[in-house]
């Protein structure tokens, strides 16, 4: 049994890819599987553990986060009370935290750490026939009472992944997406990992341990995205990419491949502002894009440099503008805490998310998750002020210290950000207003 615990997002409920894909591979190898995403789903705790116990599991996996362990961690409880299976953790905070979870929490078996899909399929194997799982690679288990940790499996070939275990989920529930992008969507990934090295980014560092960027074959991708559209009527579809837009020729064929089947969807990819250029945007539009989100991050470009992003600002100004040219809308990201940031590189940065004027925006704290250089660096220099793991989401509260900022400075910031993008919003409202009333009143020159 493959599960999905913790809480509810309010706005949006992003596609449980990692799991979907394990289930997908654990069914291919013959195992009797049953996905549940009870946050998509809805459902009450009590119906979430009867039907776990009506599905009498060997084994039930659980994917787990840093913001969500203590939740987590209760589901898996409870399912042990429940059920007895095996139970099985992954997921980011696991494969930083996971011999400390094993010695604290009996009631977890194991812990699957980086890339899981192929790692629970042979600890499921190997269980199921009675093999020695400490002979495998990516598992943390107990031998003789104490934690053994095997060592990473290698990053995975996902080019040898099936699709997602979709026909498990209610697939109309999920929603992602920016600029008003029509829903439901389809979330899918066409590529996997990130050649950049950004050091507060948690999935490239901790998950995929510094794995080469992987690409699927652009036909196989559309096979999956028509056969979606298919199945579940979906309205726009969503590459959630680590970094879509890496090797023009790539998106070049899948936009074909994309035209050639008449798909007339518009779409969206998570991409960076500096591995696009004009012929790439123009394929992109060509083929129904509709949006691309941008971590720019800062607007400060020592900043950029500084954590190892080395994003050109220059660069960026240029890709919004041909966007807006070719009529692409953007949402893009930003973050306040970033190493060695000062009060006015935070003032900066909002001054430039103003100016590059985007359709949407995302303005947080940087979370240091365990794992990353980012956390590793404020930790050796005791600037961590929490480790009440439920903050560790960005919305609010700082949970560090930053060098040059104190953490209300860090959340003031945050809400002057967010403040001053809504009185832009207003304004930018109010002159298309003026403008419409213009072009009623002035009649066109013939």
């Amino acid at each position: 049994m493959v599960v999905k615990a913790g809480e509810r997002l309010p706005f949006n409920v992003p596609f449980p890819f990692y799991l979907a894909y394990a289930a997908a591979v654990l069914e291919r190898e013959g195992h009797q599987v049953l996905l549940v995403d009870a946050i998509a789903e809805g459902i009450t705790e009590e119906e979430f553990l009867a039907r776990a116990a009506d599905f009498r599991p060997d084994a039930i996996i659980l994917e787990t986060s840093t913001p969500t362990i203590a939740v987590d961690l209760a589901s898996a409880k409870s399912l042990k009370q429940r059920t007895n299976a095996r139970i099985i953790l992954c997921g980011p905070h696991v494969t930083v935290e996971g011999a400390r979870i094993l010695r604290e929490n009996k009631f977890v078996d194991f812990a699957a750490v980086g890339e899981y899909e192929f790692v629970v399929r042979d600890l499921v194997t190997a269980l199921a026939s009675g093999a020695d799982a400490s002979t495998l690679k990516g598992v943390l288990l107990r031998k003789e009472g104490v934690v053994v940790d095997t060592g990473r499996a290698e990053p995975v070939d996902i080019n040898q992944l099936p699709w997602p275990a979709r026909h498990f989920l209610p697939m109309l529930n999920y929603r992602d997406g920016n600029a008003g992008l029509p829903q439901p969507s389809l979330q899918l990934h066409a590529s996997r990992g990130c050649p950049f090295r950004c050091d507060f980014c948690l999935w490239p560092q901790v998950m995929y341990n510094g794995g080469k960027y992987r690409v699927r074959d652009p036909k196989d991708v559309v096979d999956e995205i028509e056969f979606c559209l298919k199945t579940w009527g979906f309205q726009s579809f969503y590459f959630d990419d680590d970094t879509f837009d890496i090797g023009r020729d790539r998106i070049v064929r899948l936009c074909d491949e994309i035209k050639a089947r008449n798909i007339r969807v518009p779409w969206e990819a998570m991409c960076r502002a500096d591995t696009c250029d004009y012929a790439m945007l123009k394929a992109m539009k060509d083929a129904g894009l509709y949006c691309l989100k941008f971590g720019v991050e800062s607007g400060n470009q020592e900043t950029l440099k500084r954590i190892r992003k080395n994003l050109d600002l220059g660069k960026v100004r240029q890709t919004m503008r041909e966007c807006r040219e070719l009529g692409i809308k953007t949402h893009l990201t930003f973050t306040f805490g970033l190493t060695g940031e000062t009060i006015e590189d935070v003032k900066k940065t909002i001054d430039f998310a103003i100016e590059l004027d985007p359709d949407s925006v995302q303005f947080s704290l940087t979370t240091p998750f365990p794992g990353t250089d980012f956390y590793k660096n404020l930790d050796a220099r005791g600037l961590i002020i929490s480790t009440d793991w439920s903050k560790y989401d960005g919305n609010a509260t700082a949970v560090f210290r930053a060098e040059n900022l104190s953490p209300k400075q860090l959340e003031n910031a945050l809400a002057e950000a967010k403040r001053r993008w809504q009185a832009h919003k207003r304004f930018r409202h109010r002159i298309h207003q003026v403008k419409g009333i213009l072009r009623l009143l002035v009649p066109p020159t013939q």
